[in-house]
């Protein structure tokens, strides 16, 4: 196994691969067992065993998070809350890559916090809380207070696992084996390369940094939509330090009345589709453990590493989409721009009428001028629809594809639709949609949007 001071990156994939199976397997195993006794201990045995399990070394964590484990951990993410509308043999293999990873030791974090900022913790930060808040699938969240008094949050990236998850992203092979049977008609390459990339992006905290700010600075104001600053001079590839946000999550959302729910789940949709056609840029991790919420329709949006940024062109296609399905109901038109697209392959067999029905289930909440409830059977429906599951969807399945430009925008309905559904979220959501749709720019329709006209503007101008 590689020394302390040898960079995991020099160890090869085959080696490394052999040496750290047995401790991977051993690790993961322990943790469950680990998780399980912790239930039934009280407060100072459960600290005992904690630290029984800590990551203490990098090697420790590329067994635990890397090995592709690290670069699918989104995918479990998703699975944690998809468990209506998945195969259940794809979504108990998801579910097996959602698990939570032991925390690093304190001497970890330390020793990962001085190399990447000079000095260790104690001398950057007046406070530094060596337990974490909150992990992620490549990283873990600690609260500190800055020199000057701000409170922070500090994102440590668990040492090795960027390297680790770069090198075997290298052999995709399985992707490509999944996403063929997956989806007959698709071309699975330019697909898989398109989140190969993302995902190679999403350990880099420095483009990280660099899509939070942008959110950021388009924000600036909003009554509703609040992205924390990043702390420049406490940032760098592997750490990221933002302000703290405080607030609620998602379980306690669940508990609030319907109102509150709809105003929430209003801003998430402002949120995502505002950035999108407005900003040209797409935060395309839609996972509840990247907001926090407060009463009132307010939530605060975490987590910018898989982010996918639009060209024109691309806006002009998804548009010309939208305008064919919903407000023209031309489905020939519509037929035409998705083969031109890539979305269905030229001359399919398959009768317009099908194709439309296949196609129109996406676009059924923003097709209705009227209130419209997002229910957890529809988020459910859309995966099956995704997924090509039935008869008739296997059908068409054979000649649909997935082109690149589409890979991150799907995981709104993987995503985006399933907190709704679990929120019941009703709203004229073909109203909301059409402020933010740039060829209609349709005037406010909620007292929500009059008050982000009032005190933020429209979101026209993306170079706020």
């Amino acid at each position: 196994m590689a020394d302390d001071d040898t960079p995991v990156s020099r160890v090869t994939r085959a080696s490394r691969n052999t040496q750290l199976a047995k401790l991977g397997s051993k690790v993961g195993a322990g943790w469950g067992v680990h998780k399980a006794k912790r239930v039934f201990a009280d407060a100072e045995r459960k600290e005992e065993l904690d630290r029984e399990f800590e990551l203490k070394s990098a090697e420790q964590v590329v067994a635990e998070l890397g090995n592709m484990k690290g670069a699918f951990m989104k995918l479990g993410q998703m699975a944690s809350y998809l468990d209506q509308g998945l195969p259940e043999p794809v979504r108990k293999a998801l579910s097996t890559l959602q698990q939570d990873a032991p925390p690093m030791s304190k001497s970890l974090v330390v020793e990962t916090l001085t190399a990447e900022l000079g000095r260790p913790p104690s001398e950057v930060f007046s406070e530094f809380d060596e337990e974490p808040i909150a992990s992620a699938s490549i990283g873990q969240v600690h609260r500190a207070i800055t020199a000057d008094g701000s409170a922070v949050a500090v994102k440590v990236q668990y040492p090795g696992v960027a390297e680790a998850i770069k090198s075997d992203l290298s052999n995709a092979d399985v992707l490509f084996r999944l996403m063929a049977v997956t989806f007959p008609g698709l071309d699975p390459k330019p697909l898989v390369e398109e989140l190969k990339d993302r995902l190679i992006e999403e350990v880099d905290y420095i483009r990280e940094a660099e899509n939070q700010r942008l959110f950021n600075s388009y924000y600036e104001g909003h009554p509703y939509i609040h992205v924390p600053a990043v702390i420049d001079d406490l940032s760098t590839a592997r750490i990221l330090t933002s302000e703290l946000a405080h607030g609620h999550r998602f379980e306690d959302v669940l508990t609030w009345s319907q109102d509150e729910k709809n105003l929430t789940a209003e801003t998430l949709y402002r949120f995502t589709f505002g950035s999108m056609y407005r900003l040209k840029a797409f935060n395309g991790d839609p996972h509840p453990g990247n907001y926090i919420f407060r009463p009132g329709g307010e939530v605060t949006f975490l987590d910018f590493g898989l982010v996918k940024h639009y060209t024109d062109s691309d806006i002009t296609g998804f548009m010309t989409l939208i305008r064919a399905m919903v407000i023209d109901d031309d489905f020939v038109a519509y037929r035409t721009e998705a083969e031109r697209q890539g979305l269905l392959l030229p001359d399919a067999p398959i009768a317009d009428e099908v194709a439309k029905e296949y196609f129109s289930h996406f676009y059924d909440f923003v097709n209705t001028d009227g209130p419209y409830t997002i229910t957890s059977e529809y988020a459910a429906a859309t995966v099956r629809q995704i997924f090509a599951m039935g008869e008739a969807r296997q059908d068409i399945a054979k000649y649909t594809n997935v082109p690149p430009e589409y890979a991150i925008v799907q995981r709104i309905n993987l995503g985006l639709l399933a907190i709704f559904g679990e929120l019941n979220a009703t709203a004229n959501w073909r109203r909301i949609a059409s402020e933010l749709w740039p060829f209609v720019d349709g005037p406010p329709s909620t007292p929500m949007a009059e008050h982000i006209v009032a005190e933020w503007g429209d979101g026209k101008n993306a170079d706020r």
